[in-house]
């Protein structure tokens, strides 16, 4: 890619971060400034309604609610019946949020050895996982080419291009796949977890698209018989989605792929016409040119002849030829007599290729007659 194309595609980028920045902030601050008024008037309140406890003392509280929150240790209700956050589903579930590299957030290593075997376990874990998305996400490709084969047979029957039954084939695809890792997992989701409509369907696109936030997070629900093994089940889930999401994304850098291909050819084929239209309009050039040469050739061929015959005629083939004019123009004068001060000088007056000095054909018979003969 040229520097021009990453230049241009750089400022593209940081336009749609300026207009998503704008928008972001026009739709989000106003809730912010909201909050903030909130939680200052609950503060104030509740030190009015508890003259025992100070501002200090609210501080220090708040503070350490804020602390267990940024630990993933939810501070409200009684904390000994709190399940951990550590055990060993979700351990496994945020050991996968690592290597898919969602990282939500709501839950993070505090400890030094935790810390830098999350380094470690990244960096390794990341193209492992690689590899893997790329296998179910060719496993997947070739499930749903088939499918889609065999769908594209069918359509073939009702006599439509193969252009159209590729946009049908693809669109078809896209919904299945659509309906069987967004919208059914999202109503599951709503079910289990008790968000909104929007939250679930939110929560999965976040996440299938590695954003992963952190602020909804599967696996919150108070359902005990879930805690085994909901965790790892949405994990699979996330795995599944990913390879997904995966093919697609082959799929159409695919077709761009063909599209770029077939635009080359087009342009090949583009190229070769004009080549080939303007050597046959050269060879065209230069045949007509040749013509031209050659008509001009023979007319001054047929001159020639006339003015030599013409010079025969009036006996004049030994006449001397001065040798200071150039080939390309020569003149040529004859004199037939003595006085040729006799006659005065008089306009040239032309006889086919002669000029006779003020005399007419019919006088060419005089003693003292100039001839002068302009060849080219």
């Amino acid at each position: 890619m040229r520097w021009k194309t990453v230049l241009t595609v750089f400022l593209l980028v940081v336009l749609y971060l300026i207009m998503g920045a704008t928008v972001f902030k026009a739709l989000e601050q106003p809730h912010e400034n909201l909050q903030k008024l909130t939680i200052l008037t609950q503060k104030l309140q509740f030190l009015a309604d508890h003259p025992c406890v100070n501002s200090t003392e609210l501080e220090e509280l708040v503070k350490q609610v804020m602390s267990a929150i940024r630990a993933g240790v939810n501070p409200s209700g009684n904390s000994s019946n709190v399940t951990s956050l550590w055990d060993l589903s979700s351990s496994f579930f945020f050991a996968g949020t690592v290597i898919t590299t969602i990282g939500f957030g709501n839950i993070s290593p505090h400890t030094e050895g935790g810390r830098i075997f999350c380094i470690v376990y990244a960096l390794l874990g990341i193209p492992l996982f690689g590899f893997l998305l790329a296998g179910v996400g060719d496993q997947l490709g070739t499930i749903f080419g088939k499918g889609i084969a065999k769908v594209e047979k069918m359509i073939v029957k009702w006599n439509v291009s193969q252009t159209k039954i590729r946009v049908i084939s693809t669109v078809l695809f896209i919904l299945f796949g659509c309906l069987l890792f967004v919208t059914l997992p999202a109503i599951i989701f709503k079910h289990i977890e008790g968000w909104s409509t929007l939250e679930a369907i939110y929560f999965v696109v976040i996440t299938l698209t590695t954003i992963g936030f952190g602020d909804f997070v599967a696996g919150g629900s108070e359902m005990e018989y879930l805690e085994d093994y909901y965790k790892p089940v949405v994990w699979f889930w996330i795995l599944v989605g990913l390879a997904y999401f995966a093919a697609v994304l082959s799929m159409i850098g695919d077709w761009f792929r063909v599209i770029s291909k077939k635009t080359k050819e087009e342009v090949g084929e583009f190229r070769a016409h004009a080549a080939e239209w303007t050597a046959n309009v050269s060879a065209e050039f230069k045949e007509t040119r040749r013509r031209l040469s050659v008509d001009i050739y023979d007319k001054f061929q047929r001159a020639a002849s006339i003015k030599r015959k013409l010079s025969a005629e009036l006996g004049l083939n030994n006449a001397p030829i001065s040798q200071e004019m150039t080939p390309g123009k020569r003149a040529l004068s004859v004199n037939f007599g003595e006085d040729r001060e006799t006659y005065p000088s008089f306009a040239l007056a032309r006889n086919g290729s002669l000029f006779l000095n003020g005399l007419s054909p019919e006088y060419a018979d005089r003693r003292d007659i100039a001839i002068i003969e302009h060849l080219k």
